[in-house]
């Protein structure tokens, strides 16, 4: 524990403030935060819209540009893991247990419940809820995580910098990073980590336990009890693989993801409509490229209900992937070390973006068909959808002991690879953080989960979350600012040694 750093004390004082205020004045928590959330989601919600799309065209840029033949690493370094191996890990911490808890869920509210602009349940309504789930989840969402990654990982394997967020702005502060500037920004990077974590913990621990309790009769719903068992068995795993270390635990844990999560796609993709699958993932990902622009920049200033829709989906979903970009951007960096930029950004925008474009179509169309055909999802909760839907389909048994093992090593990785940037965030950027650092952090998520749990407060803890994004969002800025002028100063200087 000598490595410690004061970003480790200071984020866990926050985090143990924010959690004792959820857990001890839940109502109040949940009041000042939402209050707080509002008026960032309606005032500057032009301004997630806009950064989101400037990000986008930021990545882009060097994935065409001839800086895109850069290393992310020395020129004779090679990349640690292979193509299906990296994809496999940075899917996993990205997005993984997101798809199974909204695969099924979110095309069903879009069509049924609350769609966007089209009247509920009609032909419309099908066609605009794959659209924008395929909007929310696609480059837009990988764009943001891109941006953090491909600067961490610059600046840490070619540079030489501590794999920190404050090392990415160097260019731009030079030594002030050095002192007191730098362990803020490291401290909300951490914060947002930790936080975003502990959440997610606890909202994965209630999909199982409904997933068990759907599957097994006598396993009770929404059940604190059954949650603290499966919280401390999904501690022990992870902190388990967590001690392996990154080669070993999650390597083998993300190949496992893809080998379960193709498996449940392939059955579903035979078991649903297939054919009208196949047509909506090809109707929709040619809507979803006409209308890109104007979905991106789609704020509907005159039209209170329009916009009270996209405050709700797009403008939360984009500050949910800007307060994960810590987290995930440190992890992704990580496990990128020898690829080009241009290979990077082809592995980290276009390959899981139509991974999960091909997810949503799959459950979101068998979903909404199910719904068409005369069963009735809509008064499920969230994440008892996806086994509803399984419960219409041939082999329903099968495909939800898949869903919940799938969940369940999901639900691991991102907690295993949470602990490993924890560690490395709160020991100066250390790439190989001790077992008792990440054993600390992992107890301490845990903890906080079953906390939250116990007192109703993950909702407000969850929308916490959302607020922090927000300085996030200017340190973005900053990186890409940083990146783009060590980037030219490099590339000049690479143009005159030819």
């Amino acid at each position: 524990m000598k490595k410690v750093t004061n970003v480790f004390w200071i984020s866990l004082a926050l985090v143990l403030l924010a959690v004792g205020y959820g857990a001890f004045a839940p109502e109040n928590f949940a009041e000042v935060t939402g209050n707080i959330e509002g008026f960032l989601t309606t005032t500057f919600g032009w301004y997630y819209l806009l950064i989101v799309t400037v990000m986008v065209l930021f990545c882009l840029f060097f994935l065409i540009s001839p800086m895109g033949q850069i290393k992310l690493g020395k020129d004779t370094d090679k990349p640690e893991f292979s193509f299906g191996t990296w994809i496999a890990m940075l899917f996993s911490a990205g997005m993984g247990i997101g798809l199974v808890f909204w695969g099924a869920a979110e095309p069903l509210s879009h069509f049924a419940i609350d769609p966007a602009t089209a009247e509920p349940g009609s032909a419309e309504a099908f066609r605009e809820s794959m659209r924008y789930t395929f909007f929310h989840w696609g480059i837009h969402a990988w764009a943001i995580y891109g941006v953090v990654a491909m600067a961490l990982a610059y600046f840490q394997f070619r540079k030489g910098e501590p794999g920190l967020i404050s090392a990415t702005l160097k260019p731009l502060f030079g030594d002030k990073m050095n002192g007191p500037l730098g362990v803020l920004v490291d401290v909300i990077a951490v914060f947002a980590t930790a936080v975003g974590v502990a959440t997610t913990l606890g909202f994965g621990t209630i999909q199982i336990n409904e997933g068990l309790a759907f599957l097994i009769d006598g396993v009770p719903a929404d059940n604190f009890t059954v949650q603290i068992i499966i919280i401390a068995v999904v501690t022990v795993l992870f902190l388990a693989s967590a001690w392996s270390g990154l080669s070993k635990g999650i390597k083998y844990l993300s190949n496992t993801n893809m080998v379960l999560a193709i498996a449940l796609l392939v059955l579903v993709l035979i078991l649903g409509p297939t054919l009208l699958i196949l047509n909506m993932f090809t109707d929709t990902l040619g809507t979803y490229l006409q209308n890109l622009v104007r979905m991106s920049f789609r704020a509907a200033p005159i039209d209170g209900e329009n916009r009270a829709w996209i405050d709700g989906w797009t403008i939360f979903y984009w500050a949910w992937w800007i307060s994960w970009a810590p987290f995930v951007g440190i992890f992704i960096a990580r496990v990128s070390k020898g690829r080009t930029i241009r290979q990077f950004l082809f592995g980290v925008l276009l390959v899981p973006t139509m991974i999960s474009f091909i997810w949503f179509a799959a459950f979101g169309t068998t979903a909404m068909n199910v719904q068409n055909n005369g069963t009735d999802l809509t008064g499920l909760l969230t994440s008892e959808v996806l086994f509803g839907v399984f419960n219409e389909l041939p082999l329903g048994i099968i495909l939800s002991i898949i869903a919940i093992l799938l969940v369940s090593t999901f639900f691991i990785t991102s907690a295993d690879s949470a602990t490993f940037v924890l560690g490395m965030q709160s020991t100066n950027g250390s790439l190989h953080p001790s077992n008792m650092v990440k054993l600390t952090w992992g107890i301490s998520q845990s903890l906080i989960a079953v906390i939250l749990l116990s007192a109703g407060g993950l909702d407000a803890l969850q929308t916490a979350l959302i607020i922090a994004a927000f300085p996030f969002s200017f340190i973005m800025l900053l990186m890409m600012g940083s990146f783009y002028k060590a980037m030219s100063l490099e590339y000049r200087a690479i143009k005159r040694k030819r």
